[in-house]
């Protein structure tokens, strides 16, 4: 049974006899007891209508309480402190939840609270000038399972790669790649590296005599070529680290087009610039930010922020409804001026999201890792998968929430033990697909894919009942994780999972014991445990980690 449907039915029945006069609320918050003894769920719904409804919380609890007691599958309902509901559920009720899970499979836990929506996800976006540092490989993996997250709640997710090709970092990295073609010291504002030494020998096998062409010449084919070749190493290395997008964006294009300078005049035309001190300024401290920002400079070249406003634009153009940026530690600016941008164009400033996730720091032996064997001054994404494995990196950068620094332990995420979280998350599902084995080499059929019969009302002990609720649970962590932008979420509820099999495996015996025959009861054990290998297989799956058959 669905437990908030069921409560939701119940206050619509009250609403529709008199009882209550209130909006009956779309999400019905549930949790579950720390006690059996207080039921097999809470609910907080009574006293989060008290207000709207201008009566006690316990009145209210009252009168949902009556109402549901008529609803299939509930078995009592007592109220507790100041209006919560305790809920008790028939263990056939309840325990049919998990041939649900069997039938719906890789579907199970999906929602439609997105919709319809039109989402742009823009994510790592590293300067095409070097391999992508760790804080970029933080959002490689953050951003992906969040687009896999807000698909599962019926969004359109586009991921995007904004490729910064424009600007003076550009052009510091060409004078790099010159310098060391001519076998010059890099310049003093400039990239060094091995892979700067490597892309530059590239460049000059494919073009032999480029280093003696004049000065404009060579920094103009070392630029092009350079940031080629780096980009298809950036895209290699997400490829690998299973992060892929769906557009890959040329800032340069904004300029090229002429789009920079119609979103400039558009702002002009609407009063939102004033000229002031040989500059352009974008009005944006009239939109809550801490300042106004400079659009087009006093020697009349476009500030950074004029392409900012033309890929706004831009986006918008292309249909999207919701633009989510995900940026670094140092854009904390952004928030306010994007949004200000936003209302300055005349649109809704929510349109627009900006996630700022912090610094990532490699540890091993207690002692910060700051050199790469081939960027040098940083630590990359390369160097991490090369440490860790894909499986554990993009683990380990998802499960912390990314407004908090983050210290990756190596010695704690290549271990096979269970103090490593996601060996711990993997090595469930693999006990689960051997147990399935075991079944098959015994004989035992259980009719998953035909939809065969078992008994849910023989699930009814206390750890199948714990396994079932974390079960339940899964659709509304799912949902939660995209209302919140938090996909660290997901990797606590597997790990939560994880822990609920383990326990009931070590406390129930699912499968026959020497010439023992498989009853109803190990039938049904084992649909519960097929229940739980596909849930723990769905939130890998959201987190782009595998889901091992053997380990």
């Amino acid at each position: 049974m669905q437990l908030a449907d069921a409560v939701r039915r119940a206050l619509t029945s009250a609403v529709a006899a008199g009882d209550l006069a209130v909006e009956v609320p779309a999400d019905i918050p549930l949790d579950r007891p720390k006690s059996r003894e207080h039921g097999d769920y809470a609910t907080p719904v009574a006293m989060k209508l008290a207000k709207a409804a201008h009566r006690p919380p316990r009145q209210i609890a009252e009168i949902i309480a009556a109402h549901l007691a008529d609803e299939p599958g509930i078995a009592g309902v007592s109220i507790a402190g100041p209006g919560f509901l305790n809920i008790s559920v028939e263990t056939a009720a309840a325990a049919s939840l998990v041939g649900r899970i069997v039938a719906d499979g890789a579907a199970y836990g999906h929602g439609d609270a997105l919709a319809g929506r039109q989402v742009n996800l823009e994510f790592v976006s590293a300067n095409p000038t070097g391999p992508i540092h760790i804080g970029g490989a933080r959002w490689a993996a953050v951003g992906d399972a969040l687009g896999r997250i807000l698909s599962t709640q019926g969004a359109t997710v586009i991921r995007e790669y904004y490729f910064n090709d424009a600007g003076a970092q550009i052009d510091r990295f060409a004078r790099s790649l010159l310098a060391a073609a001519r076998q010059q010291p890099a310049p003093e504002d400039g990239y060094g590296g091995d892979y700067i030494v490597e892309i530059a020998g590239r460049i000059t096998a494919a073009n032999p005599g480029a280093p003696q062409l004049p000065d404009d010449q060579a920094t103009e084919l070392y630029r092009a070529q350079g940031v080629e070749l780096m980009f298809d190493e950036i895209k290699a290395t997400l490829h690998t680290f299973r992060t892929d997008f769906d557009v890959y964006f040329h800032e340069n294009s904004l300029h090229e087009s002429g789009a920079v300078g119609q979103a400039v005049q558009r702002l002009k035309d609407s009063g939102h610039l004033t000229f002031n001190d040989g500059a352009w300024w974008l009005n944006s401290k009239a939109y809550g930010d801490d300042k106004d920002r400079v659009v087009i400079k006093s020697d009349g070249q476009p500030a950074y922020i004029a392409g900012d406003l033309a890929y706004f634009l831009d986006k918008r153009a292309r249909g999207f409804d919701l633009c989510i940026y995900m940026l670094g530690a140092d854009h904390h600016g952004y928030i306010a001026r994007l949004k200000a941008a936003a209302a300055a164009f005349g649109d809704d400033p929510d349109v627009v999201e900006v996630l700022i996730g912090q610094m990532v720091n490699l540890v091993r032996d207690g002692e910060p890792i700051r050199m790469s064997k081939r960027a040098g001054t940083v630590i990359t994404l390369d160097d991490l998968i090369e440490a860790l494995g894909v499986d554990a990196a993009r683990y380990a950068l998802i499960r912390y929430s990314v407004d908090t620094t983050l210290d990756l332990d190596l010695d704690l995420w290549t271990r096979q033990t269970s103090d490593n979280p996601v060996f711990y998350v993997q090595y469930a599902h693999a006990r689960l697909a051997s147990l399935a084995r075991n079944a098959a080499d015994l004989g035992i059929e259980l009719g998953l894919r035909s939809g065969g019969a078992y008994d849910p009302a023989l699930l009814d002990t206390a750890r199948e009942s714990e396994l079932i609720a974390l079960l339940a649970a899964w659709p509304g962590v799912l949902a939660t994780a995209a209302e919140l932008r938090e996909p660290h979420r997901v990797a606590r509820y597997l790990e939560d999972l994880a822990s609920g099999y383990h326990k009931f495996y070590d406390s129930v015996r699912v499968l026959p014991m020497g010439d023992e025959e498989a009853g109803p009861a190990t039938i049904a054990r084992l649909w519960l445990c097929a229940a739980t290998r596909q849930v723990l297989a769905n939130g890998l799956a959201v987190l782009g980690v595998d889901a091992p058959e053997r380990m």
